[in-house]
């Protein structure tokens, strides 16, 4: 059993599709005030000081913080977001409607035009083997590790965790 929490919300995300290509930062209070609330839960806890996060800026910075604490940190590109391919930093207003039905036609199989599918985020997220009892990680990623049940669909996908709330994991 582990706990993933999501990272704390990226600057400059609005209004974009942001994955595992586009680094977003993350305001260091923010990414502070994560690294205490994991630090308290492992104390609470009783578990060991260590912390396995994507690579991507927007959950390292809170492993960082982590291990100038005495955390033990590893980086884990296995825990990043999905790969939105072309799409990944663009503003949704400016994919194509027509390009975004294709998504929605395809919803597990489509890979963004050298991205990464759903399906691939779900076997990625599936087959991953946490390190751990600690973890921070994206959205997307999260919900591809809790999904059960037969291939998703648009409206089957549920919304993510919100941003650096924290979520059980197996």
């Amino acid at each position: 059993m582990f706990t993933i929490w999501r990272h704390p919300r990226p600057q400059g995300a609005e209004g974009r599709c942001i994955g595992g290509r586009t680094d977003l930062s993350v305001d260091p209070r923010k990414a502070k005030r994560l690294a205490h609330r994991i630090r308290a839960h492992a104390r609470q806890l009783g578990l060991p000081r260590e912390v396995v996060t994507s690579p991507l800026q927007r959950a390292a910075e809170v492993g960082r913080w982590l291990k100038r604490w005495g955390f033990r940190w590893r980086v884990d590109p296995a825990l990043a977001e999905m790969d939105f391919g072309r799409w990944d930093g663009l503003a949704w207003s400016a994919i194509p409607h027509a390009e975004f039905q294709r998504w929605m036609a395809d919803f597990c199989g489509f890979d963004f035009d050298g991205g990464e599918s759903l399906e691939a985020l779900l076997a990625r997220a599936a087959a991953w083997q946490p390190p751990c009892a600690l973890a921070v990680g994206h959205g997307g990623w999260i919900t591809a590790r809790h999904w059960r049940g037969e291939a998703p669909t648009p409206s089957l996908w549920p919304k993510p965790p919100r941003y650096s709330e924290p979520t059980q994991g197996a």
